[in-house]
């Protein structure tokens, strides 16, 4: 459940993290049109409420107060109370990522007929997310760690597992060292195969 978690989390804040940093982008650019003021509104006051409150309290406040009426498994409210925080913070990494990339780009694209939007997911997307991979994978690195506190709604991940143990063995320090082994496995792989993907980007970049 931890990877499936954190994988299923990644995608939602990489697609909700785009949204947001094209709605403050295209806000920026165009500040006459209301309904890109509304929607900037929106995303600010989601990224400031996102960003300034724990994510534990995010995930409570998901299971037990939106979601406590409905039948949604506590590991899709998990996948989606985590991709919202992961929205948060991957927004203001594409935003950057869109900002460097050289503005001679889309007026290239708009020279060759193409139309704005076009412009923006052909070509200047695709170098933004290049600029950005290493603060993405980051971001899959620190969910995976965040996904620890899943265990307050009752799904059954490393710490849970780790916590079970300890109340059927009444010893603590050896389940606890275990589950804090495998996500220092966990972590050190991922991070040594993502560093690789990196470098491989760097060359393709470079070519």
């Amino acid at each position: 459940n931890t990877l499936l978690i954190t994988l299923v989390a990644v995608i939602i804040g990489v697609v909700l993290g785009s949204l947001t940093a094209l709605v403050r982008i295209s806000y920026t650019a165009n500040r006459k049109k209301w309904w890109l003021k509304i929607l900037n509104a929106i995303c600010g006051l989601y990224l400031t409420v996102i960003r300034g409150t724990p994510m534990v309290v995010q995930l409570l406040i998901m299971y037990f107060v939106i979601i406590t009426a409905t039948f949604i498994p506590p590991l899709v409210v998990a996948m989606i109370a985590f991709g919202l925080n992961s929205g948060a913070y991957v927004a203001e990494v594409v935003r950057s990522g869109i900002q460097s990339v050289d503005r001679g780009q889309m007026e290239a694209g708009r020279s060759l007929g193409l139309s704005g939007r076009t412009t923006m997911i052909r070509i200047i997307l695709p170098q933004a997310f290049k600029n950005v991979a290493p603060a993405i994978f980051n971001e899959f690195i620190v969910l995976l760690k965040e996904t620890s506190v899943a265990g307050y709604v009752g799904i059954q991940d490393l710490t849970k597992g780790g916590d079970i143990i300890r109340s059927i063995t009444y010893v603590a320090y050896m389940p606890f060292f275990m589950v804090a082994a495998v996500y220092l496995v966990l972590v050190v792989g991922l991070t040594t195969i993502l560093k690789r993907l990196e470098r491989r980007l760097a060359r393709s970049d470079k070519r």
